[in-house]
């Protein structure tokens, strides 16, 4: 039996990985940790952390779980380059732990953005769209952002040039905040929950591809999966396509 501690346990995500991971036959809920609670007491006797504290905490977190020989899988969003550096320094004083920074757990999700960085090689335009509930802090979605890097890094492999855009005048954030040069696009709005679209275009056609979750149960999955697989898989890894067999 695996012992796993939830960090951010009330809130919506932390709540459901801790009804997965009691249903769960091969893993036990040692502690639920949330604002106000002793972290280090509750990472006592665990061996992986499933964090989804906000993003002001998110960091400190993960490094105290590294601190403890405890490995973590993150699913809070919102990390930036310098705040991942600083966790892969930790990392490099405890080889054997592992740490998954993951944008979404939802195995459609993943595959969504794979499926994205394989056809931007061959429209000449793609764009972002992605359409939360009114509740999440941050905007773009750790989604949308990890799928145009992948798109970026896609195009830039294939020798693409620049996408073409005659916008001369513009509100304000009307063609979205850019990505390494790709458009995101980001809806808020009440009775979502998680989607995207990514609308690739080129003479004569589009091509669009979507991924909905309708429930944070499907998320859970993805969830399970990392937190069996991140003993296998020291250092840190960003995405969790880097854990299926894609």
């Amino acid at each position: 039996m695996t012992r796993v501690a939830v960090i951010g346990a009330a809130g919506r995500m932390g709540s459901e990985a801790c009804r997965a991971v009691e249903a769960a036959e091969d893993l036990t809920l040692v502690s639920r940790v949330d604002f106000g609670d002793d972290l280090e007491a509750g990472l006592a006797a665990v061996q992986v952390a499933v964090v989804f504290s906000t993003p002001e905490v998110a960091e400190e977190h993960v490094l105290t779980c590294v601190s403890r020989g405890v490995h973590a899988v993150v699913g809070t969003t919102g990390w930036t380059a310098d705040a991942l550096d600083r966790v892969q320094a930790a990392l490099r004083q405890s080889p054997t732990l592992g740490v998954l920074v993951a944008p979404n757990f939802a195995l459609g999700a993943v595959l969504l953005m794979r499926f994205a960085a394989q056809a931007a090689a061959h429209y000449e335009s793609v764009e972002i769209i992605e359409l939360h509930h009114p509740d999440k802090v941050d905007a773009p979605s750790g989604t949308a952002r990890h799928t145009a890097e992948l798109v970026a890094s896609s195009r830039q492999a294939a020798g693409l040039p620049p996408m073409p855009d005659a916008t001369a005048t513009a509100l304000e954030g009307a063609r979205g905040a850019r990505v390494e040069g790709v458009p995101v696009h980001s809806v808020r709005l009440r009775g979502l929950v998680a989607h995207e679209e990514v609308l690739l275009g080129g003479p004569g056609e589009q091509l669009t591809l979507r991924h909905d979750s309708y429930d944070r149960a499907s998320f859970m999955p993805g969830v399970l999966l990392a937190v069996r697989r991140v003993a296998s898989r020291p250092g840190l890894t960003v995405g969790l396509e880097n854990y299926l067999d894609l």
